[in-house]
């Protein structure tokens, strides 16, 4: 797969988001592809490996996480999802848990928790964890 350049890949992603886009308010197919192919390529670049594949149907899929590789057949650690949920994931607008327990996601094998992972998107925040109450301010 050719390298997305980061310009491109940051315009699609602001293109995903913009609710103007497309018909009906919706990105064209060719926005979505661009963006999910790109925050598949950050994915893979922040986390280089071959031990989970990430599938997202029908525009990508990528191998990630650094630990032991499969060479045949379908690997032991495998996230699939939808590309709507996966840009949801990717910039940070669904945590993975909440996704995983929606049935949003299918991830099978010890090490498919993508949450430390998760936002790649680098205008992004990450999203607060189930566990961590949101923080206040004392004033």
């Amino acid at each position: 797969m050719r390298r997305i350049d980061d310009e491109a890949g940051a315009a699609a992603l602001a293109a995903w988001r913009a609710p103007e886009t497309g018909a009906e308010g919706a990105p064209g197919r060719d926005v979505v592809a661009l963006a999910v192919r790109y925050t598949l390529q950050r994915l893979a670049e922040a986390a280089p490996g071959r031990t989970v594949e990430v599938r997202v149907p029908p525009y990508g899929a990528v191998q990630a996480v650094e630990g032991p590789r499969h060479t045949r057949g379908t690997p032991p650690n495998v996230v699939e999802t939808d590309p709507a949920t996966w840009l949801a994931l990717a910039t940070g607008a669904l945590a993975f848990a909440d996704a995983v327990a929606q049935g949003r996601v299918e991830a099978s094998g010890a090490r498919a928790d993508l949450t430390a992972l998760l936002p790649v998107d680098p205008a992004a925040s990450r999203p607060a964890s189930p566990r961590t109450p949101p923080a206040t301010m004392d004033g």
